[in-house]
């Protein structure tokens, strides 16, 4: 055996170590997923399944809770339910059978669109502002350039509750509360510091001697920034809307404070679902099962951008 086949590398890691650190992602995954496995079975158990102690692993599935979570529903006597005649549908059925009736749709579908509108709505328009901005701060001279850059972070850094009362009050004389286009400014405000701030490192990373070859060849500014800037710039806008679309998507604080019924999303929503006996568990879980479609097939189809734009830069040449 030669003398470099039995040294040590000491970049590569050892056999046993890949084996243990695979062991502990692995760990680390089953415990992170071990949460989203119990909201997704609770959503397919009955009431009393979902409050029974010791919590049931073994259950016989239902879908009451999808069926609570998409309607209203009143309670009847049995008399009054004899004279409907047969169910509509398998919700009704369902309904039926605790004595009670569909009185009609519920209000978390258009809190779910009211959701995706906003969020975004929000993401496109930070991602845009935030790409422009790190633009202007990565090629030009911009006076206090370190001092803006900080300045701008530091808007991300505030709690939102200590400005939450001075939003609604503006929001209240402007006539934004409980609107769309005021929660699309107020997350496109909270999230464009961060996009400015992660966009900034990935042009950084884009060489200058591309633009100055397009300008050559006739390109404007403008031009060079679009056809060159841009598709170079792909993976970190991809994760840079990524980030920005799970704050706007889950925020809840200035949800609840700004909306109560036209633009309320679903995470303020999705708590003050009450059944017969209380909070109706299975619908709460479903509801928050199908809030969780949206960003995790946003996030899968982006995945090989997140994962570029992550490590972006960190190994130079």
């Amino acid at each position: 055996m030669s003398v470099a086949n039995a040294a040590h590398s000491v970049v590569e890691p050892s056999a046993h170590a890949r084996r243990f650190a695979g062991l502990l992602v692995i760990l680390y995954a089953i415990i992170t997923m071990i949460p989203l496995v119990w909201i997704v079975l609770t959503s397919f158990k009955s009431p009393d399944d979902a409050i029974s102690y010791p919590p049931k692993i073994l259950f016989k599935p239902s879908v009451e809770g999808y069926c609570n979570l998409f309607t209203t529903r009143s309670r009847q006597t049995p008399e009054f339910i004899q004279t409907l005649g047969q169910p509509r549908g398998l919700c009704d059925s369902i309904a039926r059978s605790r004595n009670m009736v569909v009185a009609g749709p519920s209000n978390y579908v258009p809190r779910f669109v009211n959701s995706l509108i906003i969020a975004f709505g929000s993401t496109m328009l930070a991602v845009a502002l935030g790409t422009l901005s790190a633009y202007g701060f990565s090629r030009f001279r911009v006076p206090l350039k370190d001092d803006l850059l900080f300045f701008i972070l530091s808007t991300r850094m505030m709690p939102p509750i200590a400005v939450a009362i001075p939003i609604y009050l503006m929001y209240r004389t402007l006539g934004l509360s409980d609107t769309r286009l005021g929660m699309i400014l107020l997350y496109t405000s909270v999230n464009v510091s961060l996009a400015v701030w992660l966009l900034k490192g990935f042009i950084d990373e884009i060489p200058r001697e591309y633009e100055e070859a397009a300008m050559i060849d006739g390109y404007t500014r403008f031009q060079a920034f679009v056809k060159v800037v841009l598709p170079q710039a792909t993976t970190g806008i991809a994760a840079t809307a990524i980030f920005c679309l799970i704050f706007a998507w889950n925020e809840y604080a200035f949800a609840v404070l700004l909306t109560s019924g036209n633009a309320q999303t679903a995470p303020p929503f999705i708590p003050i679902i009450i059944g017969e006996g209380g909070q109706d568990w299975p619908a709460v879980a479903a509801g928050t099962t199908l809030f969780l479609v949206p960003i995790v097939v946003f996030t899968v189809l982006l995945r090989k951008h997140l994962l570029r734009g992550i490590t972006f830069g960190a190994v130079r040449k």
